[in-house]
């Protein structure tokens, strides 16, 4: 496998960002992509990051980024970006949106840039992982670089 650019690996760059890319064999048959990146890639799941697209009841498209091993509280995103409600956003539109396909989605390099809010947990990692703009390829970072880089936020995401 080798890497080629994207436009999630161009931002990075572009931002100034100091990642490590990693590859890993992406299985379309997976349950859970982010759990399944993590154990390709012998790596915590608390550290390796799913980014979910949602929609507000304002019709804005957002992103979620939370622990591969997490479930997203829709509620906890709407309260963090100001909003009363949130429901996921169908797969096509984040595509359409992101520029990226389902399994491939990163918070960075999106065709549209999306409000991004991390669950506060990414700030507890040294490092954490994210998509890196292709289904089987993650890039690996200190999170408040990237949240920085992304002018998002950190709050608590997690359901139950």
């Amino acid at each position: 496998m080798s890497v080629k650019a994207t436009p999630a690996t161009r931002a990075a760059e572009a931002a100034g960002l100091r990642a490590r890319l990693l590859e890993y064999e992406y299985d379309p048959a997976a349950e859970a992509i982010g759990l399944h990146a993590a154990a390709a890639l012998g790596l915590s799941p608390a550290a390796v990051f799913k980014t979910l697209v949602a929609v507000l009841d304002t019709g804005e498209l957002v992103c979620a980024a939370i622990p591969s091993d997490a479930r997203l509280s829709l509620k906890a995103l709407a309260t963090a970006l100001g909003a009363k409600r949130a429901e996921m956003a169908e797969p096509a539109r984040a595509e359409r949106a992101t520029g990226y396909v389902v399994g491939g989605i990163s918070p960075l390099g999106q065709k549209k840039r999306l409000r991004t809010v991390f669950d506060a947990s990414a700030l507890d990692q040294a490092e954490i992982v994210v998509n890196g703009g292709r289904r089987g390829l993650q890039l690996a970072c200190a999170p408040a670089a990237l949240i920085a880089a992304l002018g998002a936020k950190a709050a608590p995401l997690r359901a139950g």
